[in-house]
């Protein structure tokens, strides 16, 4: 459930109406979570408050976006909001994998947030294995998009406008019967699941994903981020005719620290 922060005595606001809620899978790369701290640090987004769940590894370190000495003791969890008023946006950063078979009770507790603060729509940033992508997906862009029938009738004109490709359904049995078709997001986490009963439970939601594989995924992250801001215009080019907003993108504190310390000089 959603814990708002004390700041100076008074609690920050839980009523989100007609905000997209903006959130990450703990998918392959953590691709999702790395184009979050991207929007979090580029647009400097206050922290409203905790999403609490037992559904998370707990965890606690200092502040991500740090910038400077007198900000950076602060303390973040597993999964905090952050919030942008004058773009009705909300963020929910998820910082620690999930403890087995608390996929669905996270799910349910989630959508059941996201009902009650009455937020317009639900974005979703994921990746998926490409090495296990199939004939047609290995074509063109490695990005993909799904949305809900709610959010299909207000925004799939757009996307068409966009030319983005729609994440295809492959044989639910291949080589047997190739007429059956399922929706399968390896490495995806939670995403399949979190999408289903969305649709199931009538919530405009729009699953944004890239196919990549384990390893330095800086620049898959910049891909993504760069693939949402085409549609959601979180920031605005500097250039009139590029679409390509990657230099603008705030890189934030916590990501000097992505692989450790470099290897020390004795070691030659």
């Amino acid at each position: 459930m959603f814990v708002p922060c004390d700041r100076g005595g008074s609690s920050a606001s839980s009523d989100f109406k007609g905000f997209t809620l903006l959130m990450p899978a703990v998918s392959v790369g953590n691709v999702g979570q790395l184009a979050i701290d991207l929007v979090i640090s580029t647009l400097d987004m206050t922290k409203v408050g905790y999403f609490y769940t037992d559904c998370l590894v707990p965890m606690v370190g200092n502040n991500p976006y740090a910038t400077a000495e007198e900000n950076s003791v602060e303390l973040s969890i597993n999964a905090e909001v952050y919030s942008l008023p004058s773009k009705k946006l909300v963020v929910l950063q998820i910082r620690s994998p999930f403890i087995k078979n608390k996929y669905r009770p996270f799910c349910q507790t989630l959508l059941s947030w996201v009902k009650s603060s009455k937020c317009a729509r639900v974005v979703l940033l994921s990746s998926s294995h490409a090495y296990q992508r199939d004939d047609e997906q290995l074509l063109g862009t490695p990005l993909r998009y799904l949305l809900t029938p709610d959010l299909e009738k207000a925004v799939g004109g757009l996307m068409q406008e966009l030319n983005w490709k729609e994440m295809e359904k492959v044989a639910a049995y291949p080589g047997i019967n190739d007429t059956e078709k399922v929706l399968h997001i390896p490495g995806g986490g939670i995403t399949k699941r979190l999408f289903t009963e969305s649709c199931s439970k009538g919530i405009q939601m729009a699953v944004l994903l890239k196919f990549c594989s384990e390893g330095d995924n800086i620049p898959d992250a910049f891909t993504l981020v760069n693939y949402l801001n085409e549609w959601l215009q979180l920031i605005k080019s500097e250039s009139n005719n590029s679409t390509d907003t990657s230099s603008q993108w705030k890189i934030p504190s916590s990501w000097r620290l992505l692989f450790g310390n470099g290897l020390p000089p004795a070691l030659f």
